[in-house]
């Protein structure tokens, strides 16, 4: 049974199209017009097995954060319709993951309760390219809000930018690959005393 995602989202300042396929191998295509967000979905494609394409058109005349928080919404819907019924996936996930002298650690619960947690190293550089680096929590609880999970995240030290956040999606992927992925004991059942997720 597959599990794919499909999200088209249209608005006066974007259009976007996500789909991911949570039992892939990390085939990515990626296209918002931000490079360095590009290369933070692909690190999360390939880094989670996810296939992962999305398509941006927003309007970077005016800035990039209308098209960053689109595109995030956009994939926690398509991560959420991937997930299905829940039904016999592990459900909690955890990495920890070093970039040089940056270290993420995030947990995901895909509990079907939106809740973010998420700390990182004050004073980084206001930029990386076109990126706003405030922009990185504003993607977690975008992606957060949709997908309807609780994420923690916490980069405890990190000094270059680049570094903190690349390690924080590097860390995100592998945790939601973790959560999303069956559990061959649990077969048929799913994952909560509540009898919903």
């Amino acid at each position: 049974m597959s599990r794919v995602g499909r999200v088209e989202r249209t608005t006066k300042e974007t259009s976007v199209v996500v789909e991911i396929d949570l039992d892939g191998t990390g085939q990515v295509d990626v296209s918002t017009g931000v490079g360095f967000y590009d290369h933070m979905l692909d690190q999360l494609g390939r880094h989670g097995l996810f296939d992962l394409t999305v398509k941006t058109e927003g309007d970077l005349h005016i800035d990039t954060h209308h098209t960053i928080e689109d595109t995030a919404l956009a994939l926690g819907a398509a991560f959420r319709q991937a997930l299905g019924d829940k039904v016999g996936i592990y459900r909690f996930g955890n990495c920890t993951v070093p970039l040089d002298e940056s270290l993420a650690q995030v947990t995901v619960d895909l509990s079907g309760r939106p809740y973010l947690v998420h700390t990182e190293p004050e004073n980084m550089a206001p930029m990386i390219g076109s990126y706003d680096t405030t922009m990185t929590r504003h993607i977690f609880e975008s992606f957060v809000a949709q997908a309807q999970i609780a994420l923690h995240i916490h980069v405890p030290y990190g000094r270059n930018a680049h570094h903190v956040v690349e390690c924080q999606f590097k860390a995100l992927a592998r945790a939601l690959r973790y959560a999303a992925e069956r559990d061959p004991r649990a077969a048929g059942i799913l994952p909560s005393t509540k009898g919903a997720l």
